[in-house]
């Protein structure tokens, strides 16, 4: 089955090479030059993936995904900008990114992205993650720790997922950087130790049974036991 994705891109020579790019690579492809076309688009459902940029007319690209997630949508979202700063990478994962790239940028970095990203996205057979008391249901995108719920935002949850898939292995931070954000971030910046700590806060906090561990000097692991 051939994956649909949405381009929501206000620069039409942009759209047009994305478009071309994933078509080439088999994908079929809609294009949206302003947000609130986005938006009606998307809602839609019928979408495999979405890239959308940040600075477009109408309705910029964060308020647009804000929007989308608070609704339940939980199609992954490739997020485009002209915008490099760790602050505008953070911004755009918070407000439900998946992914973020940054312009100008290769259409083959864009289309192994999509690659990777349709894979995340594909039908888990198994909802349900559980690392001792704490159940992530991935068909409701919700997260319990004996009973009570834990709120996270999308980066959060994917990197919860990330760990219960990896339990009782040490994970690098090189590791975590790559399949969360499919990319390494700069030696000199603390944004993952900074999202775990987030993390833990939530999942750990107040609890007696500690779930997420620090290994000096190489990254964290999840341990049930």
């Amino acid at each position: 089955m051939v994956a649909t994705i949405l381009v929501v891109e206000d620069e039409k020579k942009v759209a047009a090479l994305i478009k071309k790019g994933l078509g080439e690579d088999g994908y079929e492809a809609d294009i949206a030059n302003d947000g609130e076309k986005g938006a009606d688009l998307a809602r839609s459902g019928t979408y495999d993936l979405l890239i959308v940029d940040i600075l477009m007319p109408k309705k910029d690209g964060l308020t647009l995904l804000r929007e989308l997630r608070s609704n339940g949508l939980v199609t992954p979202v490739l997020m485009l900008t002209a915008k490099g700063s760790v602050e505008d990478k953070v911004k755009g994962l918070d407000a439900g990114a998946d992914d973020y790239l940054v312009k100008p940028f290769a259409i083959d970095e864009l289309l192994a992205r999509v690659r990777s990203l349709l894979r995340r996205g594909q039908s888990e057979k198994n909802p349900q993650l559980i690392v001792a008391d704490l159940i992530l249901d991935l068909m409701k995108r919700k997260v319990t720790r004996r009973g009570t719920v834990i709120e996270l935002t999308t980066k959060e949850f994917t990197l919860l997922e990330y760990f219960m898939r990896n339990k009782n292995k040490v994970l690098s931070r090189t590791l975590i950087s790559e399949h969360i954000w499919n990319y390494n971030f700069d030696t000199g910046t603390n944004i993952i130790d900074v999202y775990i700590n987030h993390l833990r806060n939530k999942v750990d906090g107040g609890q007696q049974k500690k779930l997420i561990h620090t290994v000096r000097g190489i990254g964290y692991i999840m341990k049930d036991g």
